[in-house]
């Protein structure tokens, strides 16, 4: 059974940093995309952020490019999604989520995702 653990939110300031983490189990790490979502209050869950198995390919929301890093550490299997010049429209809970390798269809649609971590607090504030 795949299980996503995401650690690493907070509180934080306009203009500074956070580093969000996924842990994976339950499955071969190599075998998987993982993507990060984040919902905030009264919105629609959106994506962020996506990092294929291989190669890798990477996707980012036109409103996380050039702010916002994911990568992978397959050695332990591990998803961190680097969040830089964080501001309060960036305030949501993140969630990671996971998909077996296969066609890839919809890397940005959460309906591409099988299995889901409970999420994290992101607070951009003064």
């Amino acid at each position: 059974q795949v299980q996503l653990v995401e650690s690493g939110g907070g509180l934080v300031q306009p203009g500074g940093s956070l580093r969000l983490s996924c842990a994976f189990s339950g499955g071969t790490f190599t075998r998987y995309a993982v993507g990060w979502f984040r919902q905030a209050p009264g919105k629609e869950r959106e994506f962020v952020a996506t990092i294929s198995w291989s190669g890798p390919r990477i996707f980012y929301s036109d409103s996380v490019a050039g702010r916002f890093t994911i990568s992978r550490d397959n050695a332990n299997s591990t998803v961190y999604l680097q969040m830089n010049t964080l501001q309060p429209d960036d305030t949501a809970v993140y969630t990671c989520a996971a998909e077996p390798s296969g066609p890839w269809d919809a890397p940005e649609e959460s309906y591409g995702y099988r299995h889901w971590g409970q999420g994290t607090q992101v607070t951009v504030s003064s």
